[in-house]
């Protein structure tokens, strides 16, 4: 039989779980989950409650041959520690997505066995749970096809999870007189249980369904390194590695060497390759030694008048432009509308803060 953990191995769990879980409600603090401040300490939150996991095992807190009873109160929130790591592996953004879904979902499911040995899940979720052990890759909350039952089962999960949300929150509440009484403290650990037995479930679904759209997405191969694009660049258009350079024009040796030189006319006169044809010795030497860029063929008074006369120059001024227009004083009708318009909008924009509306998809 395995010998208890003494007092100081106790409080040293706690104090270990206490410091996982204020880790993990600070990144609530935090807006972006994609940050790396909100990373950082997601991955150290995750090494705490693993920390904290482990030391549950070697102390043996959490006993297979005991039942939920024989649990004491201050031990029962040692059986969440599993779901918590979950609920934080499932935020990692690393880029093997796939590999951190399996690795929350393998938590998820050690959280699930360890109530079930306890006994601790509600009939239907137990009756969850023996649909996810049928088929754990293809599990889904909304089993059926029926547009009208999958909404009953949405509402009534939505419900069900409210009440778990105000029971507990209500559990809380609870003056410090009676928390320090156990069955109170217990009370509110098995109401955190079922609320995140209701969360796993849920979370469950969305992996599943997560790593099936993982699956329909095509491999792609890894980027190739600066070096070996521009080692296939210069393949591709047969350029030495010892001849490269950097110039955007090439020069006339590489034009000389890519077919460029020899013969321009065959001996029976058919030309071999292209050629330009100058009308003076002067004309070549005066392309030598002109700009390397295009020179302006009009000043700017004549590129004016020229748009002038294909009319893309209003003379006179435009119109009165989209202003806004002048409410007469004296027209008390018109500026009673006015001022009810305004104020319908202020008390439109009070009641509809921004963002108010993305109440589904929230990350």
């Amino acid at each position: 039989m395995t010998e208890s953990p003494s007092l100081d191995q106790q409080s040293s769990l706690r104090s270990l779980f206490t410091t996982a879980n204020n880790q993990r409600h600070k990144l609530a603090a935090i807006p972006d989950s994609s940050s790396s401040t909100y990373q950082d300490n997601l991955r150290s939150a995750i090494a705490v409650f693993n920390e904290c996991r482990q030391l549950t095992e070697r102390l043996a807190v959490l006993s297979p041959n005991e039942t939920e009873d024989d649990i004491p109160s201050g031990d029962l929130q040692f059986l969440l520690i599993d779901h918590f790591l979950g609920e934080l592996i499932k935020g990692d953004n690393s880029k093997d997505r796939k590999s951190v879904l399996q690795q929350a979902k393998i938590a998820y499911e050690r959280y699930l066995k360890l109530l079930d040995n306890y006994d601790m899940l509600s009939k239907a979720d137990n009756d969850l749970y023996q649909r996810y052990l049928s088929d754990r890759n293809d599990f889904s909350l909304l089993s059926t096809s029926d547009p009208t039952g999958r909404r009953n089962t949405k509402i009534s999960r939505y419900k069900h999870e409210q009440e778990l949300k105000l029971k507990l929150e209500y559990l809380a509440r609870v003056p410090l007189a009676l928390q320090n009484d156990d069955a109170a403290s217990r009370e509110i650990y098995l109401a955190e249980i079922q609320l995140c037995t209701h969360k796993t479930f849920h979370a469950l679904d969305i992996i599943n369904q997560e790593l099936k759209i993982i699956s329909l997405m095509p491999l792609t191969s890894p980027a190739p390194q600066p070096d070996e694009r521009a080692e296939d660049h210069r393949h591709r258009n047969g350029i030495a590695k010892d001849n490269y350079s950097d110039r955007l024009d090439s020069s006339h040796s590489q034009l000389l060497s890519n077919g460029n030189a020899g013969p321009i006319l065959s001996k029976d006169g058919k030309p071999l390759r292209p050629f330009t044809l100058l009308n003076s010795r002067q004309t070549l030497r005066d392309g030598v030694f002109k700009q390397d860029h295009a020179l302006p063929t009009m000043t700017m008074d004549e590129y004016l008048e020229e748009e002038r006369r294909r009319g893309g120059i209003v003379d006179g001024g435009g119109g009165t432009g989209g202003g806004t227009q002048q409410v007469d004083e004296d027209d008390l009708e018109k500026a009673d509308m006015e001022t009810m318009k305004a104020r319908n909008w202020d008390e439109y924009v009070e009641a509809n803060p921004k963002g108010s509306g993305n109440t589904l998809n929230r990350g």
